[in-house]
């Protein structure tokens, strides 16, 4: 006669061995999704230029930050405005380069010309943003000045990207 243990035993383990088929699985998935991500991130699909869109943003307001805390004694405002330009002559190169695979189909100055006007808009936001606290609450802190700028530059952002793809990358989202 088999004791009851046993049994219990035998069946645990058949749902461990089962549990590693699952985990087997879905680490196969992961991996197929991992080996086709980078050709998936080429397309020129909405979804591919946004995920590269979000990237080159990060990218940027990365800069952004470093800048805006580098000159952080020349003043908020003198920082934010030098910030800005910066970052967004980068971004607009990235942008026209990586995110729309426009750059056979337009030019530098185009891009920084249409682009830097979309983004004049995100810094008068900015700018304004900081202004408002500053006279509302005083002093808040460089993290909660940047937290506060991700906050405008990400919404901002979101209206850029649709403003980018379909005014001034429009048609060249196909490569040659």
């Amino acid at each position: 006669m088999t004791c009851p243990s046993l049994i219990r035993r035998a069946g645990l383990t058949a749902a461990a061995h089962e549990g590693r088929s699952d985990v087997a699985r879905l680490l196969e998935q992961g991996r197929h999704t991992l080996v086709g991500l980078p050709a998936r991130l080429q397309a020129d699909d909405a979804r591919a230029q946004f995920a590269r869109f979000v990237v080159v943003g990060g990218l940027s307001s990365a800069v952004y930050a470093l800048v805006f805390i580098a000159l952080g004694g020349l003043g908020d405002q003198t920082a934010n405005l030098v910030g800005a330009v910066g970052s967004t002559l980068l971004a607009n190169e990235m942008h026209r380069r990586l995110t729309f695979h426009a750059g056979q189909q337009v030019t530098w100055l185009t891009a920084q010309w249409e682009g830097g006007g979309l983004a004049a808009i995100g810094l008068v936001a900015t700018s304004l943003t900081l202004a408002g606290v500053h006279a509302l609450i005083g002093d808040v802190g460089t993290v909660a000045q940047l937290c506060l700028i991700a906050a405008v530059t990400g919404a901002i952002g979101l209206v850029r990207f649709i403003a980018l793809r379909s005014w001034v990358f429009t048609g060249s989202t196909s490569r040659p």
